[in-house]
């Protein structure tokens, strides 16, 4: 991971080498970015705070040059450089969420979602994460809306070929994947997706030498096996081993610790059936199958069954692959930054074109939000200007201990972190874990308002008179 010393401004290091025709577009961008990323949960004239801001920031949005491809770029570079930087593999963790602005009728640009009275736009992004679940940014991300004549009268999916199917996007997502693979030649890069990139094309598709697949298996496939389908087969391997994992409150439990039992076994997968005419060939993969063997009363057993075509001859092989895919949560963890901490959908910018680009924007402050939380988490003891610049911390520390002297020994990543966390609600009780991103984003807002009242505050620095070298 990169000091501080390497990015003084981080709107600079993630934006900077956005190519928008102008370079006053670009450092428009780094300007609204900053403002933005101060008060993610603000409205633009909040965030703003001055009508000449504001102006520029809606001219930004409105200007055609400043496409979401061009900002993005900027920041798949500062990606690279991060990932470059890592030893171990890094997991392409792939996914789409649906973004609703029914609630703004008069925008334009906007499409169908689940029905045709719900407006929005559907965005597949790719993210970066080390086995650890920090994320080290966005690899590529994919905007579109759906076109409302042809919506829910489109032929049986099975007769279409997938360039004319949304399922294309996991191979899009491959192809943003094989781009970073060029960029970081010496890193082993790990594509994750839940069971609706089960997609047998994916498995057919090219990819480069330092890249591979994991998907949780979403139907029960044939295989030449005894016992001819993938889920028999895999129920009918032996038990390796037992982890235990801490799984994130879902629908219908809170967050709590399960017992996982872990098979594995190499399968060969068999084409499906509809496409017989196709004759395409058949796919070796390794799957895991994880059951949890002790489920609460009147609740379902964790169920997941993970294919991948990274080999697999041992336990502790499988139990890695069940780790890798764990990380999956992460990028839901960054859709709820996005939707809640930025309050994307609140955003009225009366066409899709704009909210695309101030999508883009947001996408790149949610990252950095959860990116504060993950990397205290995993490397608490670094400097806490890897994440803060100097009036930042400086700030916080005198906010929270009440001393307008600020010490000279640099605080560590986890205690800045955790005093954010303060500034944000969290109280800080020892069954109160570590700050989560609910108050993270509270407090980065907080700890703005608090930097510019302490650059205003600051005693300027004495300065030293220049002594006068005279005769006698």
């Amino acid at each position: 991971m990169r000091g501080r010393e390497d990015q003084a401004d981080w709107a600079v290091t993630e934006l900077a080498a956005a190519e928008l025709g102008d370079p006053r577009r670009t450092r428009r961008l780094i300007d609204l970015a900053t403002a933005l990323g101060d008060h993610p949960s603000a409205s633009l004239p909040d965030a703003c705070a001055d009508p000449a801001r504001l102006k520029a920031a809606y001219r930004f949005y409105d200007n055609a040059a400043c496409t979401s491809a061009a900002i993005l770029a900027s920041h798949l570079q500062a990606t690279y450089h991060r990932v470059r930087a890592l030893p171990h593999p890094v997991l392409a963790v792939n996914d789409t969420s649906l973004f609703d602005w029914t609630h703004h009728p008069a925008t334009t640009g906007l499409g169908p979602l689940t029905t045709l009275q719900q407006q929005g736009l559907l965005v597949h992004s790719t993210l970066a994460f080390t086995p650890d679940r920090v994320p080290l940014g966005l690899l590529g991300q994919d905007i579109w809306e759906r076109d409302a004549a042809t919506f829910g009268q489109q032929p049986d999916q099975h007769d279409r070929p997938i360039e004319e199917k949304e399922s294309r996007k996991w191979l899009d997502s491959l192809a943003v994947v094989n781009v970073a693979a060029a960029a970081c030649p010496d890193t082993h890069f790990i594509q994750v997706g839940d069971a609706e990139a089960d997609v047998y094309d994916l498995f057919l598709a090219e990819r480069a030498a330092t890249v591979d697949l994991l998907v949780r298996a979403g139907q029960d496939r044939r295989v030449e096996a005894n016992e001819r389908y993938l889920w028999r087969a895999l129920r009918q391997a032996p038990v390796a081993s037992q982890v235990e994992l801490v799984l994130p409150r879902q629908t219908t439990r809170p967050a709590c610790r399960v017992t996982l039992a872990i098979r594995w076994r190499a399968v060969t997968v068999r084409p499906p059936r509809k496409r017989a005419k196709e004759h395409l060939p058949l796919v070796t993969l390794w799957a895991v199958l994880a059951t949890e063997q002790t489920p609460p009363a009147g609740e379902q057993p964790i169920t997941w069954l993970l294919l991948t075509t990274v080999p697999i001859t041992s336990a502790a092989d499988a139990e890695e692959r069940l780790s890798w895919y764990t990380c999956r949560w992460g990028i839901e963890v960054w859709h709820k930054i996005l939707k809640s901490g930025c309050q994307i959908e609140a955003r009225q910018l009366a066409t899709g074109e704009r909210l695309e680009r101030c999508l883009t924007v947001y996408s790149v402050i949610a990252w950095r939000v959860l990116w504060a939380v993950m990397l205290a988490r995993t490397v608490p003891d670094l400097p806490c200007t890897a994440l803060l610049e100097t009036e930042e911390w400086e700030a916080l520390w005198c906010a929270i201990h009440r001393d307008p002297q600020p010490p000279v020994v640099v605080p560590t990543l986890g205690e800045a972190v955790r005093w954010l966390g303060r500034l944000g609600g969290h109280v800080g009780r020892k069954r109160d874990g570590a700050p989560g991103v609910t108050v993270l984003w509270k407090g980065f807002q907080h700890l703005a308002d608090l930097t510019t009242m302490y650059r205003i505050m600051k005693p300027a620095a004495p300065t030293i008179p220049t002594r006068l070298v005279g005769k006698g």
